[in-house]
C-alpha cells in the first residue's frame, strides 16, 4: 500500500469515498487486535509503523521492519514524482524502485499474514485476505472474541518468567564450568534475548547430551561455550577463563559441526595433514605432527583408507575423518552436532560408541542428536534446553539421564522434549512449568 496512491485517489479518484471507508475500518479492526496482542491500541492509527506493530503482533518482527522502510521509501519516491519531469530517466528510475518495493511489501506482508495465523491458531488459507483485503479480517479478528492470540506481543519481547536461579557456580580445577547470564542480539534497536540463566557444572569423563526443540537454543549455547560467540558470563574449562585465555583454550576445544568443509578431492591423509597444520600448535616439531596424525588415524580406523579420495569414502569413515580432524590437538572439551546424522543404526552405534570411549579418558564430550533413544545408555547426562513463553532459550534440566526422566515424568529423551514443545509444535506445551521447577531447585 503506497500512502500517496490512497490520497490520490481519497482527493481526486472516483472511488475516494470507498477509500475512506476501507480504511477507517482497517485502522478501527487494527485497534481492536492490536490492544488483543498486547500492542499499543493507538499505534494503529499512525501510517507505516502499524504495519510494523502487526508484524509484531504476528512474530514476525524483522519482516514488518522490512515492510516499515519499503512503504517509507515508496512513498518518498511517489512525493519526489511530483517535482521532477515524468519523462526523465530519474523518473523512470524511481517508478522501477517503487515497483520493487510494492512487490517486496507484497510477498514480506504475506509472510506476516502467514506469522499472524500461527499466532491465532486459524488456516493458513487467511493469508490471502489478509494480503489483499486487509479490512476484511482486521475487522473479524479485531471484534469477534472467538480470534484470540494463543501470546502477547510482550512476550516476545521480556520474559513472563520471573523465576531465575540466582546462581553462580564457583570455577572448578577439573570440568567444564558455564556461568551464562544471558546471549542477547539486538533486534531494531531492541535488545532481544536468545539465552538466559544457564548455570552448570560438567564433570571430566562425562558424555553429556545436549536436547531441546527446534528453536531452542542448542547451537547458540554451544558456540556461546566453545567461544566463538561470547555470552555475557563465564566460561571455564579446567578453571582456564575460556573467554580470556581463548588463544591458550582453543586448542582445547573441539567442535565439530553438521556439515564438514572437506575437499572431496583430496586423500585422507592430506586432508588430515592440513589439520594438523591449522589445529596444532606451530611449536610443534614436523616429526612430532606427523607422529599425532598417525595417531589420531589409528584411534579412528583411518589407516586403512588414508590414501583414499574423501569423496570416496562412506558416511561413516567421512563422519569419523571430521572427528578426527578435530581430536588431532587432543582437547578436553569435545563438541559435536550430530554427528550420527546421515547413519544407520548400527553405524550411528558404533560412532557413538567411540565418543563414550573418548569420554572415558577423562575428557568432556557433548553430542546434539535428534536421535537420542537408540543410544541413550552411553551418555551420563543430559543438559535440556527450551524456549519459555518470551522464545528464549533456559535450561529446563540439567542432571544424570536416570533422574531426567524422573523430573520430567517420561520414559524416553523423545517424550520429554515433547513436553517442552508449544502445543502448536505438536507438544505439551509445559516449557515454562520445567523452567521454572528447575530453576528453584537450582536457587535451593
Amino acid at each position: 500500500m503506497v500512502i500517496l496512491g490512497i490520497l490520490l485517489t481519497i482527493f481526486f479518484g472516483s472511488a475516494g469515498l470507498l477509500r475512506i471507508i476501507t480504511s477507517t475500518l482497517e485502522i478501527t479492526g487494527f485497534c481492536f487486535l492490536f490492544k488483543k496482542c498486547g500492542a499499543r491500541w493507538w499505534e494503529a492509527l499512525i501510517p507505516f509503523w502499524r504495519s510494523y506493530t502487526l508484524a509484531r503482533c504476528g512474530n514476525c518482527e524483522s519482516e514488518g521492519r522490512v515492510v516499515f522502510f519499503c512503504d517509507l521509501l515508496s512513498t518518498v519516491f511517489n512525493i519526489a514524482l511530483l517535482f521532477i519531469n515524468e519523462n526523465s530517466g530519474l523518473a523512470l528510475l524511481f517508478l522501477a524502485l517503487i515497483l520493487s518495493f510494492t512487490v517486496i511489501i507484497l510477498v514480506y506482508m504475506i509472510r506476516i499474514s502467514l506469522g499472524l495465523c500461527e499466532v491465532f491458531g486459524r488456516r493458513k488459507l487467511w493469508w490471502f485476505p489478509w494480503t489483499f483485503f486487509t479490512f476484511i479480517p482486521a475487522l473479524i479478528w479485531g471484534l469477534f472474541r472467538s480470534f484470540r492470540p494463543m501470546w502477547q506481543v510482550g512476550e516476545f519481547r521480556d520474559s513472563a518468567l520471573s523465576t531465575f536461579s540466582n546462581t553462580h557456580i564457583d570455577s572448578m580445577d577439573k570440568g567444564l564450568t558455564v556461568n551464562l547470564e544471558e546471549r542477547t542480539v539486538s533486534d531494531f534497536f531492541k535488545k532481544r534475548y536468545l539465552l538466559r540463566d544457564i548455570h552448570m557444572y560438567i564433570q571430566p569423563g562425562h558424555m553429556v547430551l545436549l536436547l531441546g526443540g527446534s528453536g531452542a537454543g542448542k547451537s547458540t549455547l554451544v558456540n556461546a561455550i566453545n567461544g566463538y560467540e561470547p555470552a555475557k558470563g563465564e566460561m571455564s574449562l579446567d578453571g582456564e577463563n575460556i573467554y580470556k585465555e581463548y588463544s591458550k583454550m582453543m586448542y582445547e576445544i573441539g567442535f565439530v559441526p553438521q556439515q564438514d568443509l572437506m575437499r572431496g578431492n583430496d586423500t585422507v591423509l592430506n586432508t588430515m595433514n592440513d589439520a594438523a597444520a591449522l589445529r596444532l600448535p606451530l611449536a610443534l616439531t614436523g616429526e612430532d605432527r606427523k607422529k599425532r596424525v598417525h595417531e589420531v588415524m589409528e584411534i579412528f580406523g583411518l589407516l586403512p583408507v588414508q590414501h583414499n579420495l574423501v569423496e570416496k569414502l562412506s558416511g561413516g569413515q567421512r563422519k569419523r575423518l571430521s572427528i578426527a580432524m578435530e581430536f588431532l590437538p587432543n582437547p578436553s572439551l569435545f563438541i559435536l552436532d550430530e554427528p550420527d546424522s546421515g547413519l544407520d543404526g548400527v553405524m550411528a552405534r558404533e560412532l557413538m560408541e567411540q565418543l563414550r570411549a573418548i569420554a572415558d579418558q577423562g575428557k568432556i564430550v557433548i553430542v546434539i542428536t535428534h536421535t537420542p533413544d537408540r543410544v541413550i545408555d552411553l551418555f551420563d547426562d543430559v543438559i535440556v534446553l527450551a524456549k519459555d513463553t518470551a522464545r528464549t532459550g533456559r535450561l529446563a534440566y540439567f542432571g544424570s539421564i536416570a533422574e531426567a526422566k524422573t523430573f520430567f515424568g517420561k520414559d524416553s529423551m523423545e517424550k520429554i522434549v515433547r513436553s517442552i514443545n508449544r502445543e502448536e509444535e505438536g507438544g505439551e506445551g509445559r516449557a515454562d512449568e520445567f523452567i521454572g521447577r528447575f530453576a528453584e531447585v537450582q536457587h535451593a
